[in-house]
């Protein structure tokens, strides 16, 4: 995925990735990995840290294995791979062995918007709303077919600050937000957000460039791409072959 210089440039022209796999080997030793227990009062599936680079980490910040996960709220396989995995990656975040990263991978406007809305309420609601944006991929899909492309090309031509903005009201994300803890005047703001759009995107191309990404989802373990792995079960394998 090409960057161009410019948020309207990010609008009009992000070229899409493909819903695909990686390909790498991870790097562990296999060797069991000891529980940890949390704070006290505390379960590691609720202990989320921001990382210097703005991601979200969600568990042990000093877990053995970190699983990251580059992924689009427009992927229908990142969609399918929540829907199936989520319970059980707390699961395991529980433990105290593995911690998990869910890193945006942008791959057009919409996708844009919902990253915007999904990190708006901070670190603490990341990880549940991100899950109800995929659950909702679906009927956002539906609204925004339904617009036609006459009336896509004139939301995309709406200044930057505006665009995100009216683009997530018309496919039916802000109300979505609204309903799940988000406020219009808080949206509206996380929205008209030029830097944080810019940031998005470019993080993209500093992890193709990193990691030569081939689409989306694709997993790191302790920081090396997964070969092979789109579903949840091909992960689950690897995951015990890391010691989980």
């Amino acid at each position: 995925m090409k960057i161009l210089p410019g948020l309207v440039a990010i609008a009009l022209s992000l070229s899409l990735a493909a819903c695909g796999k990686g390909d790498g080997t991870p790097k562990s030793s296999g060797d069991p990995i000891t529980a940890v227990a949390p704070p006290a009062g505390t379960t590691w599936s609720d202990t989320v840290n921001e990382t210097p680079d703005g991601h979200f980490i969600m568990g042990n910040p000093q877990a053995k294995l970190k699983l990251a996960e580059y992924a689009s709220y427009t992927c229908s396989h990142c969609r399918d791979f929540s829907a199936e995995a989520s319970e059980e990656i707390r699961a395991l975040v529980n433990t105290g062995k593995m911690s998990y990263e869910l890193r945006n991978y942008v791959r057009d406007p919409i996708d844009i918007a919902t990253a915007l809305l999904a990190r708006c309420g901070g670190k603490d609601i990341f990880y549940p709303l991100s899950e109800q944006f995929f659950a909702n991929q679906n009927a956002m899909f539906a609204k925004a077919q339904a617009l036609g492309d006459p009336k896509y090309q004139a939301l995309m031509s709406a200044p930057p600050k505006q665009r995100f903005g009216q683009l997530a009201q018309a496919v039916g994300l802000v109300d979505f937000a609204k309903q799940r803890g988000i406020a219009q005047a808080q949206a509206d703001q996380c929205l008209a957000d030029t830097a944080a759009a810019e940031k998005l995107a470019k993080g993209v191309e500093a992890a193709n460039s990193q990691y030569q990404l081939s689409g989306t989802p694709t997993f790191l373990i302790n920081d090396a791409v997964v070969e092979n792995a789109t579903t949840w079960a091909v992960l689950k394998a690897k995951l015990k072959e890391a010691g989980i």
